[in-house]
């Protein structure tokens, strides 16, 4: 398996070069990005992909001085269980 990075998109491949799960998220400025969508095919569900890629949208987040707004439910749901990572989501100033 191999793990792909691109400004707006994170993906993974398996040996065959086939795109087997990804996660978007769209600039909404230069500093914040939408968590959109996280997908995992079928057959790798249930194995921590989806985390992986989480996992390394934080990372990279973090290193770019980025937040994000978590849009899809499992983005929702995943730093809702990483509280340790809640301090990458964007939060509007009064």
């Amino acid at each position: 398996m191999t793990l792909q990075t691109s400004p707006h998109r994170i993906w993974l491949e398996d040996l065959d070069g086939r795109e087997v799960a990804f996660v978007s998220f769209p600039a909404r400025s230069d500093r914040i990005v939408e968590i959109a969508s996280t997908v995992v095919s079928p057959e790798f569900r249930g194995q921590g992909v989806a985390g992986l890629l989480l996992e390394t949208l934080a990372r990279q987040l973090r290193t770019q001085g980025k937040r994000a707004i978590p849009v899809c439910s499992y983005a929702v749901s995943w730093f809702s269980n990483h509280p340790e990572q809640r301090d990458l989501l964007w939060k509007p100033t009064p």
